[in-house]
């Protein structure tokens, strides 16, 4: 094999191969040249765990099985490390094989001892390569899956292993791991499986599957429903190589007795979620036996990762079709940029070694099989590919894993800082209340008086001045520019029939003032309820947006918000009841007299009377025509007045000065009322605000602001989870930081 032996210019090529450049085979086809560029793969929040090997002189070893919703530990006896070895001893598993002639005993006893000789000098180059360079970045990166940092939405590279249902996906990862997993008709694995090792003691084997198969029971039921909850393998056993894998349920479109009728799109759902990141490196296992274009995975693969470029396949079974296997793998019909590597699995009863022994033989001897590069086949090369791969995938991904903890330390870290300081004393409780209402008056007096925003650029709603501005710009178009009458009234019929009620003993030529003062008070209840409807949708919005400001600003002291709120309320009950009482004052001081020393008034009234001889010869002399246009008033039929001749002058005058007077009314309603409003909004942020908070907060022997001394549920909550984050990321970043020293010392020499 191509790593059999540890040459300066293979440790020269894995050094390339931790610095991103991985070593050149001149016989190995173009897409498998390229040079892996991928962004580094995070691990789903699922996915915690790592398959990593054990130390050399480790005697023992462990599995534990554990799920989401209830760890299931597997541990049983320790095994003697001599009865550990014997088991895994070449010699011993060979003797199990039925006698063979002369001759070929000879020949399996010389493939046995070379296998076994290449096995330990593969194993000891392997193992002092990594040692020295790669087993670092596995080492940091267990560190850091130790310290939960994906619980601050950091996540770490793992690598997922998708396939079609029986295409040998858990064969590849028992190879690889050297344990058994559950086996069977139709789908094995149910739920994603998590493959993680460690470094410390063990025990037997003979119940993984059946642990798993429990663990399985317990998520997914005890059918042949899947789930995407996962269960998490840890393998702590000597000989197996450092990697994370995620072994996902095999796809299968036509469901069976027992399984739902989507699980094809259970179990696409479940891949997707795995496979989409950019990050994921992909592990496609392939059959040998069907066309790889026709393979749901190598579709599915391809929808998240077009170009490949983090796609490595496996391709299993190739003692079952051994005859064009070559051409398949060299040709890449579907685009796999990590290349291809073809296996042989364990069969039947077969042990492991005996299955690598079986394996090295089909590849070397066949005659078919044997063409293919030998940098292409068996487990131990997939093994030293996935690693270089993970290392490789780990020395990228560090850079943005120190700028994601640097981040997150620093606003964890800023916003510890801003969180409320204890309080010891009411003393303590008073001045941090006063600080939160003077804080509050200021956001306030920005938004309301100053028309300031810089607190809020975007957020509309909290642009004061100009919400109010749209308001009374909205109010003084509600109120009609022109006097307003009837559209359907004959022309200075309304004003006849005052004038006939309020006649009186007097000179003929006089206007009688009760009847102006009628007309303007019909006038004016047409309007009446404009203003106050300003009025209540000016303090509606001022309470809201003092409301959120205050909220805002008390968001550390919760328990005290009833209280505030409270005074906000009663606040703006009041200023609506002065505002209510401002308008019914504006209403009757209009009615009190008919008074204005608004020039326009004289003005527009001589521009409407310019028309009044026009108007009464039109009334008077039937020769004339009836309609007559008039200043102010446009065209109007005078039919009707000329039976009310004696009058018509009289009430065409009435018009007149209604008309002109009609305008100041207008002006005042929409000055005065502004003004009010203005006034009104800059005394509750000035002083009353403050004086209501104060009133009902120290009232009662400071009763309101003793609360703030009982500490918030929330508040220490959310400090405790800011405190362990602000641990996690700093030794996080210390993890890394030592790592990406030995990276840079080593690229020094």
């Amino acid at each position: 094999m191509s790593c059999a032996a540890a040459s300066p210019a293979s440790r020269a090529a894995r050094i390339n191969a931790l610095r991103g450049k991985p070593e050149r085979a001149a016989t190995l086809p173009d897409y498998q040249q390229r040079r892996y560029d991928s962004p580094c793969p995070l691990v789903s929040r699922a996915v915690r765990a790592r398959l990593s090997a054990s130390q050399r002189n480790a005697s023992r070893s462990v599995l534990h099985i554990s799920s989401r919703f209830q760890p299931l530990t597997l541990s049983h006896a320790p095994v003697h490390s001599g009865a550990l070895q014997a088991s895994h001893n070449l010699g011993s598993t060979m003797s199990k094989k039925p006698q063979m002639g002369a001759s070929k005993q000879a020949h399996a006893a010389d493939d046995a001892k070379g296998a076994a000789a290449a096995s330990a000098v593969t194993a000891s180059a392997i193992a002092a390569s990594y040692d020295d360079q790669i087993r670092p970045l596995l080492d940091a990166v267990d560190r850091l899956r130790h310290l939960k940092i994906t619980q601050e939405g950091i996540q770490l590279p793992t690598i997922v292993v998708v396939g079609d249902q029986s295409s040998g996906k858990s064969s590849v990862l028992e190879s690889l791991a050297g344990i058994s997993l559950p086996r069977g008709q139709g789908i094995c694995t149910r739920v994603p499986l998590v493959m993680r090792s460690g470094r410390v003691v063990a025990t037997t084997e003979a119940k993984v599957a059946d642990a798993i198969n429990a663990a399985t029971a317990e998520i997914a039921g005890a059918g042949k429903g899947i789930s995407d909850a996962p269960i998490t393998l840890v393998v702590r056993k000597r000989g197996v190589p450092d990697l994370t894998l995620v072994d996902l349920p095999g796809i299968t479109r036509v469901p069976v007795q027992g399984q739902p009728e989507d699980i094809y799109d259970q179990i696409a759902r479940i891949i997707k979620e795995y496979i989409s990141p950019k990050e994921s490196i992909i592990l496609n296992v392939l059959s040998a036996t069907v066309d790889f274009p026709t393979c749901e995975s190598i579709r599915m693969s391809q929808q998240v990762d077009r170009t490949g470029e983090r796609t490595l396949a496996v391709v299993t079974k190739v003692d079952k079709l051994r005859e064009g296997l070559l051409e398949k793998v060299t040709m890449d019909d579907v685009n796999i940029g990590l290349g291809y590597v073809c296996v042989r699995n364990r069969i039947g009863d077969e042990t492991y070694d005996q299955a690598r022994v079986e394996e090295e033989r089909l590849f070397k001897y066949h005659p078919l099989l044997s063409r293919i590069d030998k940098s292409m086949v068996g487990i131990p090369v997939l093994a030293q590919r996935l690693m270089q791969i993970q290392a490789s995938i780990i020395a990228k991904c560090l850079p943005d894993i120190v700028k994601q903890i640097n981040d997150r330390l620093s606003r964890s870290s800023s916003e510890l800082d801003q969180m409320p300081q204890d309080l010891n004393n009411v003393a303590d409780a008073v001045r941090v209340f006063f600080h939160i209402v003077k804080q509050v008056c200021t956001s306030l007096e920005k938004i309301l008086v100053r028309g300031e925003f810089d607190e809020y650029p975007e957020e509309r709603e909290f642009h004061g001045t100009a919400r109010i501005a749209e308001m009374l710009s909205g109010y003084a178009k509600k109120l009609p520019a022109q006097c307003p009458r009837s559209s359907d009234e004959l022309f200075l019929m309304e004003e006849l029939r005052i004038l006939e009620e309020t006649k009186g003993i007097n000179l003929p030529n006089f206007l009688p003032r009760p009847a102006f003062l009628v007309m303007l008070k019909k006038k004016i209840e047409t309007v009446d309820q404009v203003p106050q409807d300003l009025v209540n949708g000016v303090w509606e919005y001022v309470e809201d947006l003092v409301m959120k400001i205050l909220l805002k600003h008390s968001d550390n002291f919760p328990q005290v918000q009833p209280s505030c709120r409270r005074a906000v309320q009663t606040l703006m009950d009041k200023a609506r009841a002065r505002s209510a009482q401002h308008v019914r004052e504006l209403m009757e001081m209009e009615l009190v007299a008919d008074y204005t020393a608004n020039p326009d008034y004289m003005k527009t009234w001589a521009e409407i009377m310019e028309g009044y001889d026009k108007f009464m010869e039109a009334v008077e002399d039937t020769t004339k025509p009836t309609r007559v246009t008039l200043h102010g008033f446009g065209e109007v039929d005078v039919s009707h007045l000329r039976v009310h001749a004696d009058l018509a002058g009289k009430a065409f005058d009435l018009r007149a000065r209604l008309t002109a007077y009609w305008k100041s009314i207008v002006l005042r309603l929409v000055d005065g009322l502004a003004l009010h409003v203005l006034l009104r909004v800059k005394q509750l942020v000035e002083k009353d605000l403050e004086e209501e908070l104060g009133n009902e907060l120290l009232s009662n022997k400071f009763a309101g602001v003793e609360r703030m001394l009982a500490p918030s549920p929330g508040t220490g909550t959310k400090r405790e989870r800011l405190k362990k984050s602000i641990v996690l990321l700093r030794q996080s970043k210390e993890v890394v930081a030592n790592i990406m020293d030995r990276i840079s010392a080593a690229g020094e020499v």
